[in-house]
């Protein structure tokens, strides 16, 4: 049987002789009514599970003093959640470790569900939200990002952007949490080879506070999505992604060159009267600085890889 949990400066940890450890990590900002429910709901579900667990809560940077009622990990200020997760991870002992978020949206319930899943063979098992609770606009664009990462990227999966999810702790040695591409962590385990799979699992409605992810940052997303396609695709063969453009445009401003040369040497066409003529010479040297950035890249990735 489970024995009480243990407050400490970092976590609540049950223990029992289950070898096998769980590490949920919780990063929160301003969820002062959310996480005591959610901490309780979380206790009562882990001690059926019977396994050796503790609870990692991160607080990145909140301002509505509820850091000051329970021991957690604190931020002096809000850094992201990435950097949360990172923070969570840092502190974890776990060998099988869960992200959920801290809003009463993610079921506790289906923890069990993930780590059955797991338990098949899988490395890392990501949710999906049924009857997402979130506006319209955000829908579409986690739709819109799910297809273009499916298309460019072969992702597996179809909700991505579900912050609920476990994984075997190895999986982390081939990923670095910076920035906001903890969003992208499923899809780079899965390129990195490990056995990847997903569930359903319930999106409750928020009963306290506000999202705080708005439609102003679906802006970030599409960067971000953008950023992942970058670094998955061509971080080790950055000449690939830069070649391709600049010789584009290389192409495109010889050619206006070569036209122009031809008008003037077999038709006697002035060039000062020619306005294109600047935008073939800006198009031919804008497409060689892109094609040297590549280059560029390619030397640093081969210096990177020689250490």
């Amino acid at each position: 049987m489970s024995k009480e949990p243990i407050k400490t400066n970092r976590f609540w940890t049950s223990q029992n002789d289950n070898n096998k450890m769980l590490s949920i990590i919780i990063p929160f900002f301003n969820e002062k009514e959310s996480l005591p429910i959610l901490i309780n709901q979380l206790i009562n579900q882990l001690d059926k599970i019977k396994k050796e667990y503790e609870i990692v809560l991160v607080d990145d940077g909140s301002d509505d003093a509820f850091a000051s009622k329970l021991k957690v990990i604190s931020h002096r200020k809000r850094l992201g959640k990435g950097q949360a997760l990172k923070t969570g991870i840092e502190n974890s002992v776990g060998d099988v470790i869960i992200f959920m978020d801290g809003d009463l949206q993610d079921d506790p319930k289906d923890i069990n569900k993930l780590l059955k899943k797991l338990d098949e063979g899988y490395d890392l098992v990501n949710g999906i939200r049924g009857n997402r609770q979130e506006n319209s606009v955000i829908k579409i664009y986690s739709k819109v990002a799910s297809w273009f990462l499916k298309t460019f990227l072969h992702s597996p999966f179809t909700d991505i952007n579900c912050g609920f999810k476990a994984f075997k702790k190895e999986v982390l040695k081939d990923f670095n949490f910076y920035g906001n591409n903890f969003r992208f962590f499923p899809l780079a385990t899965f390129l990195n080879g490990y056995k990847v799979s997903e569930i359903s699992v319930v999106n409750n409605q928020r009963k306290f506070g506000k999202t705080k992810f708005g439609k102003s940052k679906i802006f970030v997303g599409i960067i971000d999505t953008l950023t992942a396609y970058f670094l998955f695709k061509f971080s080790e063969k950055p000449l690939h992604f830069f070649g391709m453009i600049g010789g584009l445009l290389f192409f495109v401003g010889f050619s206006i060159s070569l036209y122009l040369a031809f008008e003037r040497i077999f038709f006697n066409v002035l060039l000062y009267r020619r306005p294109l003529l600047q935008l073939g010479v800006v198009l031919i040297i804008v497409g060689i600085q892109i094609v040297m950035t590549g280059i560029i890249g390619e030397l640093i990735v081969y210096l990177n890889k020689k250490k």
